[in-house]
């Protein structure tokens, strides 16, 4: 069971699983404005693959689909997720990250206490968090371990530290069988418009400018989500019983640096540039930075690495070219987006 599954990250956790193995998923979504089924439209009439409709937050809906799949893994990636939209509207992500992931643990642990004995065993609850729950690292050289004291900044970030807190909090508890992994930036194909790499991608394309925060130099660790994607099974499958494993593509780049590179690939990329400029960075403009914005994140990935075997394959360039090439193969997916068509998808789904 992955929720979250027609998100960014939880569309390419379903991918993986469905091409890497012959497990069966059910991908729960409420379907927000960042949930799009067209990330799996290949996978609609999969055997192997369905989808349910459901706010994790409705306890009588999850309760009637766990007694119907009765799953044995859990992969719990449903949240609100954009810092910006939480600076300006705070209530969706206490809800859904805090009250979301309270309902999600109850109804699990009931399920997990029905089983019997052996599949109870072998059940694992597995909660998708982010880096920015530990808040900032400006003026050090120092990473983020699993050890490191939360600290977060921003409202997201903070509900997001809630349910991490939560979901120890059940293991420890109740006994539940968790782990929790907390990654660092994602980027890669099906990333929602908003982000600033697909953002930037868009810009650059219809000729607008491409604004940075302050003056670009806030630092972060990308990850291709398709390295992450396979983290995550790896973790839910292999990883030990109430621990927490740190997910990072040992790529730390500033703001700056990323839309520099973007802009030199996309002069490689397209000839007929738009309102007649010579390369892509004369679009590039600085904006005033937003609150309590953290300056660097920086992940320490080596326990994941020693206990579990894995690594990123994709470095930062090789992870960005393909992302650059996949949104200039694939407009259609962001340009309904764009207009608002995708949204479609919603009305009327049910079980498959």
């Amino acid at each position: 069971m992955v929720t979250g599954g027609a998100g960014f990250i939880g569309s390419a956790v379903i991918r993986h699983i469905l091409e890497s193995s012959n497990d069966h998923v059910l991908n729960i979504d409420k379907l927000t404005y960042a949930g799009n089924l067209t990330s799996l439209a290949d996978y609609e009439d999969n055997e192997h693959y369905q989808f349910a409709q459901i706010d994790i937050c409705d306890q009588e809906k999850l309760t009637h689909i766990f007694n119907d799949f009765q799953p044995d893994i859990v992969m719990h990636l449903a949240a609100e997720s954009h810092v910006d939209r939480s600076i300006d509207g705070p209530a969706d992500f206490i809800h859904t990250n805090i009250v979301g992931t309270y309902t999600l643990l109850e109804v699990a642990r009931k399920h997990w206490l029905s089983l019997e004995q052996k599949a109870k065993k072998a059940f694992r609850f597995h909660h998708i968090s982010t880096d920015e729950v530990f808040g900032d690292l400006a003026n050090t050289n120092d990473l983020f371990t699993e050890e490191t004291s939360y600290d977060p900044s921003s409202p997201y970030s903070a509900s997001k530290a809630s349910s991490d807190h939560l979901v120890r909090a059940w293991h420890r508890t109740y006994g539940l069988p968790v782990v929790i992994t907390n990654c660092s930036n994602n980027y890669g194909p099906y990333h929602f418009p908003e982000k600033l790499i697909p953002l930037m991608i868009i810009n650059a394309l219809k000729g607008k400018t491409l604004p940075i925060y302050g003056k670009g130099d806030q630092i972060r660790d990308w990850l291709y989500v398709e390295d992450h994607a396979q983290a995550l099974l790896t973790v839910a499958k292999k990883g030990k019983v109430g621990e927490t494993y740190n997910i990072g593509g040992h790529n730390e780049k500033t703001n700056l640096e990323v839309v520099t590179t973007l802009c030199q690939y996309l002069d490689e990329l397209i000839k007929n540039k738009p309102n007649n400029i010579s390369s892509f960075s004369e679009l590039i403009s600085f904006v005033s930075d937003r609150p309590g914005h953290d300056l660097r994140y920086a992940i320490d990935a080596e326990k994941i690495k020693k206990q579990l075997n894995w690594q990123p394959q994709e470095t930062f360039e090789t992870g960005l070219k393909k992302t650059v090439l996949w949104y200039l193969n694939n407009k259609p997916w962001w340009q309904a987006i764009l207009d608002g068509s995708y949204q479609t998808q919603r009305l009327g789904l049910e079980t498959k």
